[in-house]
């Protein structure tokens, strides 16, 4: 979403400036807040345990409070609350709980179909930026941060930070 101001250059000769703004909430904010995340968070769980593939992942068990961590972590990441920091953990033990699996290529891919298809499923495909945004943090994360470290668990550094995202990706 992008935002118009305009500025008098200068009012002596009349001349105006417009300026084209990106939208100044946080991914966080533009996704619905906790509530959207938590909407979302429940979709792609749902879309997740139906598909054959993914829900392999889930085929020992899952935290029965799953979706409000999950939408916790995406928070976060997104730019709101450290909730999940606060209360759950760190990105390292997140990390851990999706390490030393072996490579899973198509299952991430299909994790990765089902968040799209959750973001169909909650409304929040419908703004093209915001829906680009979050599908290239949700790939991104799939792809390298919780992929990273197929041998083992031990293998993950303790001390990791969540990553934060924004508007403009990855935020270092």
């Amino acid at each position: 979403m992008l935002y118009l101001a305009e500025l008098a250059a200068e009012p002596c000769h009349g001349a105006r400036t417009i300026i084209i703004m990106k939208d100044m909430r946080t991914v966080f904010e533009a996704a619905g807040g906790n509530e959207g995340l938590q909407r979302l968070a429940k979709a792609w769980h749902r879309r997740v345990i139906a598909d054959k593939e993914v829900s392999h992942a889930f085929s020992h068990g899952f935290h029965p409070e799953h979706v409000k961590r999950l939408a916790a972590y995406w928070a976060e990441a997104l730019g709101g609350p450290s909730t999940y920091s606060d209360s759950y953990g760190n990105e390292t033990s997140v990390v851990r709980m999706h390490s030393g699996n072996g490579e899973h290529d198509e299952m991430d891919r299909r994790a990765i179909a089902c968040f799209d298809s959750a973001l169909v499923d909650v409304g929040l495909a419908e703004d093209s930026a915001l829906r680009q945004v979050l599908h290239d943090y949700f790939a991104w994360a799939t792809i390298t941060t919780m992929s990273r470290y197929h041998h083992s668990a031990d293998d993950v550094p303790s001390g990791l930070k969540i990553p934060h995202w924004s508007w403009d990706g990855l935020q270092e």
